[in-house]
């Protein structure tokens, strides 16, 4: 079996030292379209050094860390990258993410689901500097094919549907050679630059990566709802319900039912409003 989760489970955390600088903020925020229009002073905040601060889902893409296809190389896991998908992510910040860090990470996969059809490998990673914890952040990863081995179904992560008309909504473009731009972050799987290898995995072309909807749409949120102070997130976290192509427009709707927390709903716009993040919370202060 491709997947033995007793082994997976088993393994013992692995532990690296990472380090970044303003340079990997600049491009991270930039692969998630700041920058526009560039002189902006809210968004010189994203992209001037001398005025920097980092987005707090830059957690995902710190020194690569055990990401989607590095998580994938743990012990008792062994999968087709076409048939992997990213199902979704959460980020709890311990403290902000310094400009300039170094920091040791500790991840491994904390959970193993049976869907059938498919397994869900819950790969989480802990990250610490001198002064403690910074970030803790799970990934969920789809793979399918892979189910039907007997183990647990896992936990449900649906959220009640917001009510009412949603508190603000905007648009956010993906620019054509977005996906191009933000894989320079470290998610070097092909799904998201080679049309043969997105064949394979069943789309008619390349497709951005899951990762890139969530910063942009956190961005979105921080820009809108927090009056652009990246220090108000706390948590973040979101199930990825569906794909998007280079060109579309997202549509990201955002409630604030209570003090602290904004529930968010991300659409693709061209595809008539097409399911792509949901059970989306923002917790802030």
């Amino acid at each position: 079996m491709p997947i033995d989760a007793a082994k997976a489970l088993a393994a013992e955390p692995r532990s690296t030292e990472i380090a970044w600088d303003h340079k990997d903020i600049q491009l991270y925020h930039l692969g998630l379209g700041a920058g526009v229009p560039a002189t902006d002073p809210d968004e010189l905040r994203y992209t001037l050094e001398s005025r920097l601060h980092v987005l707090p889902s830059f957690a995902t893409v710190a020194g690569a860390g055990m990401g989607v296809v590095g998580g994938l190389s743990a012990p008792g896991i062994e999968v087709n990258l076409a048939a992997v998908l990213h199902g979704g992510q959460s980020v709890t910040l311990h403290r902000p993410i310094p400009v300039e860090g170094k920091a040791v990470t500790t991840s491994k996969v904390a959970a193993v689901y049976d869907k059938t059809k498919a397994a869900i490998l819950v790969l989480r990673t802990e990250v610490s500097d001198a002064e403690g914890p910074l970030w803790t952040s799970d990934a969920q990863i789809f793979v399918r094919g892979e189910g039907g081995f007997g183990g647990e179904r896992g936990p449900s992560t649906r959220l009640p549907a917001p009510e009412g008309e949603p508190d603000r909504t905007v648009e956010r473009p993906v620019r054509e050679e977005q996906a191009l731009l933000y894989r320079l972050s470290g998610d070097w799987n092909p799904l998201h630059a080679d049309p043969e290898f997105a064949k394979l995995a069943g789309f008619d072309r390349p497709i951005l990566h899951g990762l890139c909807t969530y910063g942009m749409t956190l961005k979105a949120v921080v820009d809108t709802v927090l009056g652009g102070d990246v220090s108000r997130v706390r948590s973040y976290s979101t199930r990825f319900t569906g794909v998007v192509f280079p060109k579309e427009t997202l549509r990201i709707r955002m409630w604030r039912p209570q003090g602290g927390r904004v529930q968010v709903l991300v659409t693709a716009v061209e595809r008539d409003d097409a399911p792509v993040l949901a059970d989306t919370i923002v917790e802030h202060t």
